[in-house]
């Protein structure tokens, strides 16, 4: 986990998304784990970033360094119902391949 040395105020109805950088990713392997990272509206602590290295070569980082970005989008708010059985679907409970790609 990368310290960022930034804190932000999420709006409520928002959330902030850490995404890696392209350059990053392209010229060196380093890219975001769990991309994308979740900073949600309640959270006030520093934002860290867990990067991992997909290059066999090491990389240094350094203060100051962009290491990713962060994209604040708008999130709908659900109320959640119990039921009994979900409704029919085409693809139906097959998991991951299931649609031939």
């Amino acid at each position: 986990m990368v310290p960022t040395g930034i804190a932000v105020a999420i709006p409520p109805g928002y959330a902030g998304l850490v995404t890696p950088r392209s350059g990053l990713a392209a010229r060196h392997g380093i890219s975001v784990v769990n991309g994308p990272g979740l900073v949600d509206a309640g959270y006030r602590g520093e934002v860290k970033v867990v990067l991992v290295n997909l290059s066999t070569e090491p990389f240094e980082i350094l203060r100051g360094d962009r290491i990713a970005q962060l994209v604040v989008v708008p999130v709908a708010v659900q109320e959640f119902v119990e039921v009994a059985e979900l409704p029919d679907t085409t693809r139906g409970s097959g998991g991951f391949g299931s649609t031939g790609s």
